[in-house]
């Protein structure tokens, strides 16, 4: 049995990597065995190992954290199917030659929790130790999906649309703040993001509990998890 790492970005398949030393590293700096050209990639950010019959994931103490399903590790034995976030980037791990995949299982949901490195904001702000603060999230409105709410763990987090970055939450000891992305590609006016039904700018401004963010025709709830 095989195993192998599905490479994907913004829901396209970019490569295929086997499994087949013992140790595999991923990051932003050329001497990675699967080098990622992402600020959000620490230089050496993950690992894939092999240890007997188990292959494990590891996080290098990265600035912005590996995921798998969605969740943040230090280190977890990989299962089939399972998917690991790195900076930007998604793999979807396989070992089983005979399983099929498809394209459409590297899509990510409307909201999208994707943490970046703004040398911009306040560096002491993002340098705080945030265990025990409110925890805040997203829902979005009339959705009972399961994609329809998000936790907002992390220093940072973007809110995104068809594939595009549009707003970026900061989580600091002041609570959170939004603030909008600034991108030199056009957008339409209704995909700008909103707080309240008012235009997000490029000055950070306070979220408040059961403030309402707008994108497109998406409405999403900011609350805190009791």
């Amino acid at each position: 049995m095989s195993s192998k790492l599905i490479l994907a970005l913004d829901g396209e398949i970019l490569r295929e990597y086997q499994v087949e030393s013992d140790f595999m590293s991923i990051g932003r700096k050329h001497e990675n065995d699967i080098q990622l050209n992402d600020l959000t990639v620490s230089g050496r950010h993950s690992l894939v190992s092999r240890v007997g019959e188990n292959i494990y994931i590891e996080d290098l103490n990265s600035t912005n954290g590996t995921l798998v399903n969605g969740s943040y590790v230090s280190k977890l034995v990989l299962k089939h199917g399972n998917v690991i976030q790195v900076g930007h980037h998604l793999f979807t791990f396989f070992n089983d030659d005979k399983e099929s995949y498809e394209p459409t299982m590297f899509i990510r949901a409307e909201i999208d929790e994707t943490q970046v490195v703004l040398p911009e904001w306040d560096m002491d702000d993002k340098a705080v130790n945030l265990r025990g603060q409110p925890l805040g999230a997203l829902r979005k409105i009339n959705d009972t999906t399961a994609n329809s709410s998000i936790e907002m763990r992390k220093p940072f987090s973007t809110i995104g649309f068809h594939g595009k970055k549009l707003a970026l939450i900061n989580r600091g000891a002041n609570g959170y703040s939004i603030v909008s992305i600034k991108t030199e590609q056009n957008r339409p006016p209704q995909d700008a993001p909103k707080l309240n039904g008012q235009d997000i700018g490029l000055t950070a401004l306070s979220l408040k509990e059961h403030d309402i963010i707008s994108i497109a025709n998406i409405q999403m709830e900011f609350y805190y998890i009791n």
